[in-house]
């Protein structure tokens, strides 16, 4: 007899087999032809940056994820990260010398209630401050109110899994669109729905289509709430784009949350990988069995910047009245060494520049783009993936001196210049349809310069 586990490629096989036969059989679409002189961006075109509370704060208060690595031993100590706490200044002076219009940042509900029924006015007065500075630079801030972490207390009271988890969420954010309507950010209520959810299931922590529901009642009921406070708010919960799959990952969120979302925001960073896909499958074929196979690195996993393009068209056409925002993008190296595939920064950067200037020369409503992240931070558990502008040494610096990379001196440059030249040629032309995002690459090409 077949074992489980055989049944469960053989399924996942057939997944794929299916995909590539979509691909071959379904009539392609012309591809997509560059513009004529690429134009730059819109004057008005929202540069940023991009930041998150727990993951660069330090000094963190109790919380779901201060346990997670506590119970963990093998993962990365968070230590103080690369105290954001003690630096934002002049974190967000390194923004604004880039030029940049937006600094994201997340308020932490665990430092904000460390009881509940009890707010830390100290904690508000330290976010009152950031936001301050933000503005005082000359940028705009954007806030996100949930970056996948809670209070311990919250955590004692089921987190998702409890009824009552929604009502203490709206009781926090409820305070935090009250104190800051006034300073008109932009709004990310949730960061990656999905992701968030996927998390919390590998610690046991939620139920899937529990936690679903629940994260997009809080999201729906935030949104109201934020619009009757500030009428002309515009509010988003970001979208970890998976390509291959986005329909199938993030679609179902997506539509319980489509009606609030003045506009859609998007975090793009890797192209189809075949082998992770394979695994994705086996793990939705397996149904409650979670099989214990090892994950890709994630400074491996597949870049290809003309991704970003299907990424943006999926959502305009998903969506084709709202802007698109590229909430978060970038590039892993593993302990900030150069990459394996020879890929800098800089070149990395650019290429992503040009294929969302050929968005927008295609009629793509882009509204801005956060590069992710201004500084190297903790990626859940590690200090080993680096995708910082400036990269800091949390393991051996003590003094966590920030060291620009090449990109700094690129991203201010093209800032200036609204985008890359009109004649620039990405440094790697688009890949094999079936590489990047599929099948939407294969039957809606967009062509190579």
């Amino acid at each position: 007899m077949r074992s489980r586990f055989h049944r469960y490629v053989l399924a996942a096989l057939a997944a794929a087999a299916s995909t590539l036969l979509l691909c071959a059989q379904s009539p392609a679409m012309p591809p997509i032809r560059p513009a004529a002189g690429l134009p730059p961006l819109d004057p008005g075109f929202l540069w940023g940056v991009a930041a998150s509370g727990f993951q660069s704060e330090g000094h963190a208060p109790d919380s779901n994820w201060t346990r997670y690595i506590a119970a963990n031993p093998e993962y990365d100590e968070l230590r103080d990260s690369v105290d954001f706490y003690d630096r934002y200044a002049s974190d967000i002076r390194l923004a604004a010398d880039l030029g940049v219009r937006v600094f994201r940042i997340g308020i932490e509900w665990a430092r904000l209630q460390p009881a509940p029924g009890v707010w830390d006015e100290g904690a508000f007065r330290f976010y009152d401050a950031v936001i301050a500075s933000i503005e005082q630079a000359g940028m705009r801030p954007m806030i996100t109110l949930d970056h996948w972490v809670y209070p311990g207390w919250a955590v004692d009271r089921g987190g998702w899994r409890s009824p009552g988890m929604v009502g203490d969420w709206l009781a926090n954010m409820r305070r935090v669109v009250d104190r800051y309507a006034s300073h008109d950010p932009l709004w990310v209520t949730v960061n990656e729905p999905v992701a968030y959810i996927v998390h919390e299931i590998r610690r046991g922590a939620a139920d899937a289509a529990q936690m679903e529901e629940r994260i997009a009642h809080a999201h729906n009921a935030i949104y109201d709430y934020i619009h009757q406070v500030q009428p002309g708010a515009q509010v988003t919960s970001n979208v970890g784009y998976v390509a291959g799959s986005e329909a199938q990952v993030n679609g179902a969120v997506v539509d319980r949350i489509a009606d609030r979302l003045d506009y859609v925001g998007v975090d793009y960073y890797f192209a189809y990988d075949p082998a992770q896909a394979l695994l994705d499958s086996i793990v939705r074929a397996s149904g409650s069995a979670m099989p214990n196979l090892p994950g890709p690195r994630i400074w491996e996993l597949p870049l290809r910047t003309e991704g970003i393009y299907y990424a943006l068209q999926h959502y305009s056409r998903r969506f084709p009245n709202k802007p698109i925002y590229i909430v978060e993008n970038g590039m892993p190296t593993e302990n900030g060494l150069p990459r394996g595939d020879g890929y800098t920064r800089s070149d990395h950067f650019r290429d992503t520049v040009y294929w969302i200037q050929r968005a927008e020369a295609d009629g793509i409503d882009v509204m801005g783009y956060n590069y992710w992240s201004i500084t190297d931070n903790y990626e859940w558990g590690s200090y080993t993936p680096r995708f910082g502008l400036y990269t800091v040494n949390v393991r051996t610096d003590p003094t966590l001196t920030r060291h620009p990379t090449d990109a700094v001196g690129t991203y201010a440059q093209i800032v200036a210049a609204g985008g890359v030249p009109a004649a620039y040629r990405p440094t790697r032309g688009p890949a094999i349809c079936f590489l990047v995002d599929p099948p939407a690459s294969c039957l809606n090409p967009v062509a190579g310069p």
